[in-house]
């Protein structure tokens, strides 16, 4: 396989050791460079960027990217983009635009992979793998099925897998011993990113195999990645290969086996007479000299609103990923009380980091209620591009226990500043919508569903129902009749959208289940709620559908083992459902301090991990914080129990 031949499977950089390797050796500290060094990196990345030889263009735009010059990067490409007609050549443009900070051409991508010319169809789902994107990824697990084409098959295992689905990972290993080389070297390509320590074996015996020294080396550095100390000598080694494009493969893996040795090496590699290798080797360098990643199975928290004396609970959050890859994360802040009829507002704060730390406060909506606003959702309204589009805020507006109203208020401008309120809840009563539920369908309806009662507080008997919009809310129409259920009723819903396209609705009850409801006309109607099956106590449950795999993903308090109804919401546990909820495996507690308790859950997926909040509160001082936790999705599928 030429060098040309094999540009759809060139190495992501940075954005791959951000998160790829899974079992890489230990990191060590970085290089350091001197300015005249990095003078000439940028030098060479720059000129590469403007040059008439499109591949390189794109790997230089990558690692211009990863060292803080995305804007120029987006400012050379997205002129480019209209004017290409090659799908493939599109997919490069679209893919490095999107790592440069603009998610919303991963819009280009998923549009290619849909395409009936099945041109770029392998470039897109590479270009997904690279910047860990699958849209929903029904057409990208559709891809797994094409066994006549294993570059296709392993390049959307690749994306996949690296978003948390370990079947379609089983899927590329198996051409890991593929006689054929070009398909072997392809899918060690993919473990090195992705791979695990079982997988040395087969790489080893695949760098013994083929002696073809381009393919040997994709085992070798693979190896490498994976921590291989033989693997990391031969990749080191390749440096200098007579085989420029070996010498391009060494180069682009050296800053995920963290091979600091290699520096020297790497600075010639700057004079080198090829291009490519010249980009790569820069690019090499600039990452060497920054700090090792994050590890990927990474499982971190931070108590992003603590309580105080003087606000004693923040509640009910929800997160939005904007278009340049940052997090909004909204919560309610209560004032002088933790009761939901204490005076409140809506907060909140950005993250430009994946969530590890976490701008000053602001408001988004003060309290024009007569005792408070609350319960947040914020969402994209349109379902065409997940990170574009108008932004949704959602909130309630609480008057007395007889008058609660839901009203949205619409941001153009990525959350920065929303407009005026509308209401949503067109008929008078107090209408109860939990944080983070508000559903938009994939026809492009949005569905808000509520728990209404007469009285909160001397008569609550709930029942709940949708009001939906078809015109991204500026009208409302309510669902026919009420769900109703036993005891206090039908609480705080959620709505689901099925793979048949039928509408599932999750209910909270006081009767020790979870109870669902069905609707086969897009919400407009409900059929009677009946048990689901699952125990649980009196407290919201949150469902939400895995991308990467199609699988439904369920946090809830799994308590009722004594029997209880009305159990203590410890611990918070997550289970995994493989056949559209009739059955659930892989429980797992997220959380499980017997004196916390833990509630009112939002989930958003961004890139290989699940963001969740949810309320945290200290049974000795009886205050709510509210918790922002980043889980690989592959967590979700290991078993055993957690912190």
């Amino acid at each position: 396989m030429n060098f040309r031949s094999i540009q759809f499977v060139t190495l992501v950089g940075w954005a791959i050791a951000l998160g790829g390797r899974a079992q890489a050796a230990d990191p060590a500290s970085p290089i350091e460079i001197d300015e005249a060094t990095r003078a000439r990196c940028l030098s060479v990345l720059k000129g590469a960027l403007a040059s008439d030889e499109f591949w390189p263009s794109m790997h230089a735009a990558e690692a211009l990217t990863q060292a803080g010059f995305g804007a120029d990067v987006r400012a050379a490409l997205a002129p480019k983009l209209p004017r290409e007609t090659d799908d493939q050549k599109r997919c490069g443009l679209a893919r490095e635009l999107s790592r440069a900070g603009d998610l919303s051409y991963v819009q280009v991508l998923t549009d290619i992979l849909g395409s009936p010319n099945p041109h770029g169809h392998i470039h897109a789902s590479e270009s997904l793998y690279k910047i860990y994107q699958v849209g929903n990824g029904v057409m990208l697990r559709q891809a797994l099925t094409r066994a006549d084409q294993p570059k296709l098959v392993m390049m959307a295992g690749a994306a996949l897998g690296r978003r948390g689905n370990r079947e379609a990972l089983d899927l590329v290993r198996k051409y890991v011993t593929d006689p054929d080389g070009e398909t072997a070297r392809i899918a060690a390509w993919v473990l090195a990113r992705t791979g695990r320590a079982s997988d040395l074996e087969s790489l080893r015996a695949g760098a013994q195999r083929f002696s073809e020294p381009l393919t040997k080396a994709y085992f070798d550095h693979a190896l490498a990645a994976l921590g291989d100390a033989d693997g990391r000598k031969a990749l080191v080694q390749n440096l200098g290969h007579s085989d420029f494009n070996v010498r391009v493969y060494a180069a682009e893996f050296a800053p995920e086996a963290r091979a600091v040795e290699a520096k020297d090496a790497l600075v010639r590699l700057l004079d080198d007479p090829v291009l490519d290798v010249r980009i790569r080797a820069a690019q090499a360098l600039l990452l060497l000299a920054k700090p090792a990643p994050p590890s990927p199975s990474e499982n971190f928290s931070r108590d992003v609103f603590a309580a105080t004396a003087e606000n004693p609970r923040y509640s009910e959050g929800s997160v939005l990923v904007r278009r340049d890859g940052s997090l909004i994360y909204a919560t309610t802040e209560f004032q002088g009380s933790g009761s939901d009829f204490a005076k409140a507002r809506i907060i909140a704060v950005d993250s430009s980091d994946e969530g590890r730390t976490w701008s000053d406060r602001r408001v988004l909506q003060e309290n024009v209620g007569q005792q408070n606003v609350m319960s947040v959702t914020l969402r994209r309204l349109k379902p065409s591009n997940p990170f574009d589009g108008p932004i949704g805020l959602f909130y309630l507006v609480k008057n007395s226990p007889t008058d609660l109203d839901v009203y949205l208020r619409v941001s153009n401008d990525e959350a920065k500043t929303f407009g005026e309120p509308q209401l949503v809840t067109t008929d008078p009563g107090y209408h109860v919508l939990n944080n983070d539920r508000v559903t938009v369908l994939s026809s492009g309806r949005i569905l808000v569903p509520i728990a209404t009662t007469k009285d909160a507080v001397k008569a609550p008997k709930y029942a709940s129902s949708c009001y939906y919009s078809d015109d991204q809310g500026k009208s409302w129409k309510r669902s026919q009749g009420l769900i109703e259920y036993a005891k206090q009723g039908a609480m705080e819903p959620e709505v689901l959208e099925q793979a048949d396209g039928r509408l599932l609705m999750q209910i909270r009850t006081n009767v020790g289940h979870i109870a669902v409801s069905e609707s086969t006309n897009g919400g407009e109607s409900w059929s009677e709620a009946k048990s689901w099956g699952v125990a649980g106590p009196e407290s919201p449950a949150t469902l939400r559908r895995i991308p990467s795999t199609g699988h439904l993903l369920l946090i809830w308090n799994d308590t009722l083992r004594d029997g209880k109804v009305g159990s203590k919401r410890t611990p918070l546990t997550a289970a995994v459902s493989t056949d559209e909820g009739g059955t659930w495996s892989f429980r797992r507690n997220l959380e499980n301090d017997p004196t916390k308790t833990y509630a009112y859950t939002s989930i958003v997926f961004n890139k290989d991990r699940a963001l969740l909040t949810y309320y945290v509160r200290d049974d000795k001082t009886g205050r709510f914080t509210s918790r922002f936790r980043s889980v690989p999705i592959a967590w979700f599928y290991e078993t055993g129990a957690a912190n």
